[in-house]
Parts: C-alpha cells; structure tokens; sequence
C-alpha cells in the first residue's frame, strides 16, 4: 500500500495556518475541526507544521502575552515529510524513527495531505483484513487431491 492510497482514503480535506497567525486562531481551528494537526504554509510552500504536541509545549513554557503567540514561534520548521509514493512499511519506519504522530506529504512542492499515525494503524488493519479473507477463500477452495484407482 501506498501513502497516495492512505489519503485517497482519508479524503482530500486538508486543513492550514499561516505562520503569522495567533495561535489562539490555529487552537480555534483544531478544537472545531477536531483534528491534531495542521500544515503551516506561507503562500503555497510548506513551512511547518503545528501539532497539540506543540501547543501544550507552548502554554507550559512562558512565551509571554497567550494572545501575543504566533504560529511560527511553536511550529516544528521544516518537518519531515512523506511522499505519495512512499510504501506504508516505510512511512511507518519514518514515523517511528522520528517519533512523528503527524507527516505532511508532499507531491513535488505541493502539500498533498498529513498522514497520522492513526490513518496508518487504520490502513495496516484494513490492509490485513483484507490479505486474511483472500487467505480464508483459499484455504475454503483448496483443490482436493486427484484420486488415483
């Protein structure tokens, strides 16, 4: 499976912030939308990416005024990145290795998506559901043996 199949899945719905942005507004967002990251783009170009990871590293560390933060300050800069044809094991392996709940993917400069770690664990499931069925209609359809006289 490929990481093109995860977000065909997932859908095309993507949600962004700008770096400028208060943080409170990329919060507002994520708590509407009830998602766990968003991309942080400048124009059309992928600058960060904001997590709740760095949003409780940020109401814990004192950057001053809560309504003077922006995006920018808490975003992780340049995160890794995935692309659509990237194999899943190998994303996984990625995810892992840089302890990444969420990965943008980019198809050449454009974003395509976030993968997280969850559409992953849901893509490896139904992945294996369907490799046991087609184990089972085999198993059930084994040619019985010629029988000799």
């Amino acid at each position: 499976m490929l990481v093109r199949e995860i977000l065909r899945v997932k859908g095309s719905r993507l949600y962004t912030v700008s770096p400028d942005q208060p943080l409170s507004e990329a919060l507002a967002a994520m708590a509407d939308h009830d998602i766990g990251s968003l991309a942080v783009l400048d124009g059309k170009r992928l600058v960060g990416v904001l997590t709740f990871r760095e949003m409780l590293h940020a109401l814990h560390r004192p950057l001053g005024e809560t309504s003077a933060i922006t995006v920018a300050q808490v975003m992780v800069p340049d995160p890794v990145t995935a692309s659509p044809d990237m194999d899943l094991d190998e994303l996984r392996r990625l995810m892992v290795d840089k302890r990444s709940r969420y990965l943008p993917v980019l198809d050449g400069e454009e974003l395509a998506g976030i993968v997280s770690f969850h559409d992953v664990a849901r893509a490896v499931l139904e992945e294996q559901s369907f490799e046991n069925l087609l184990l089972k209609n085999y198993i059930r359809n084994w040619p019985e043996g010629e029988k000799s006289e």
